[in-house]
């Protein structure tokens, strides 16, 4: 992969040559000015949504891992959505581009570590048997592999993000490719924990007869259900953003689906 002049030409402008003053935002790295409502109201749901666990891991005092894993996640999401804001207001702005790159590569990563975490708990609350791997070993093994993740993107971001300020087109293209390398191993771990998470859901609904007392009442509960239902999608919705993240750097930075906010916004925000 790498980035046609006309694409490097208008990553080299931004910031030394360009301002909002001087350029129209289609000379930034997006190309566009991000929406203003929509990342406030991004900004808003994550900040609630650590608040929310938070409270859930003062008030219950289980779980910490998997409460840890979605209090930074999300904290760090706010923030991120927070730097689109400062590009709202400055395309050019050179720390909210590299706070948009590299908080926005981390949070979602730690989001994956918490679903990791829950399926543990999950399997050892329902029936351990029934798990294809042995409820210890998921996590010494997926969170290994998401930190792994985590540490290319966020190379991956850093380098690029101390590329943008100056002419260096190939510590650019560095970045890039060390970023879809982390991206594409995130989304390999994750197809196998689906695969692991199926069997062991699968097996659930077939051996509902056999599950203990109290594992049959847990399994039966609607509170319960509504929460594994919510990490499946929170999953699946993760699982979508790696894939399109791939899809948007494999062309470089200002590949064409980079600038366009709206498959961001559903396919990375959502």
């Amino acid at each position: 992969m790498s980035i046609s002049p006309a694409m490097f030409a208008r990553a080299a402008t931004r910031p030394e040559h360009c301002t909002k003053d001087t350029c129209p935002a289609s000379y930034s790295i997006y190309g566009y000015a991000p929406n203003l409502g929509a990342n406030a109201f991004f900004v808003a749901i994550f900040a609630i949504s650590c608040l929310t666990f938070c409270y859930q891991a003062r008030l219950y005092r289980k779980w910490l891992g998997f409460s840890i894993a979605m209090i930074l996640g999300t904290a760090l999401e706010s923030v991120g959505y927070g730097s689109r804001l400062m590009l709202s207001a400055d395309p050019f702005s050179a720390t909210g581009f590299k706070l948009n790159i590299v908080l926005l590569t981390f949070a979602p990563a730690l989001l994956t570590a918490g679903i990791y975490l829950l399926l543990k708990h999950l399997t050892l609350s329902l029936n351990p048997r029934l798990s294809p791997l042995k409820p210890s070993l998921y996590t010494p093994i997926f969170v290994s592999c998401d930190l792994a993740a985590i540490i290319l993107q966020g190379a991956g971001g850093a380098i690029s993000a101390a590329a943008a300020n100056g002419t260096n087109k190939k510590l650019l293209d560095l970045g890039v490719n060390v970023m879809i390398a982390g991206l594409s191993s995130q989304v390999v771990t994750l197809a196998i924990f689906a695969i692991l998470a199926g069997v062991f859901f699968f097996r659930i609904a077939g051996a509902r007869d056999t599950l203990e007392p109290h594992a049959g009442h847990l399994w039966q509960a609607s509170g319960f259900r509504m929460f594994v239902i919510s990490a499946i999608l929170a999953f699946v919705f993760i699982f979508v953003r790696c894939a399109y993240r791939i899809a948007e750097l494999k062309d470089g930075w200002g590949s064409p689906i980079m600038r366009r906010e709206n498959e961001f916004s559903i396919l990375d925000s959502v």
